[in-house]
């Protein structure tokens, strides 16, 4: 079963160590990811894939995935996207 968010849905914070993840609702089935990151030149892509893969684990389509990153772990990514993804739908 696919996931299409209905509404925006947001989790986390602007503090350090933690990401502000905001889903919001794309006219077509594509899932955009925005990433803003402190740590973008050299963990980018780590990044990038770590929301790509929680998306796709959670069926996620239609949407747009805006991350604003502050040096956040993996496992700390992951579950903001989880929740931000729960709360859009």
């Amino acid at each position: 079963m696919m996931n299409r968010p209905i509404k925006t849905g947001s989790a986390g914070t602007l503090e350090s160590n933690d990401c502000l993840v905001t889903i919001e609702v794309n006219s077509d089935d594509s899932v955009i990811i925005h990433l803003e990151s402190v740590v973008k030149a050299r963990f980018g892509k780590q990044i990038e894939l770590t929301i790509k893969e929680t998306c796709e684990q959670l069926n996620l389509v239609g949407a747009i995935v805006s991350v604003n990153d502050k040096g956040a772990l993996d496992f700390t990514i992951k579950a903001r996207v989880e929740t931000a993804v729960k709360r859009s739908l």
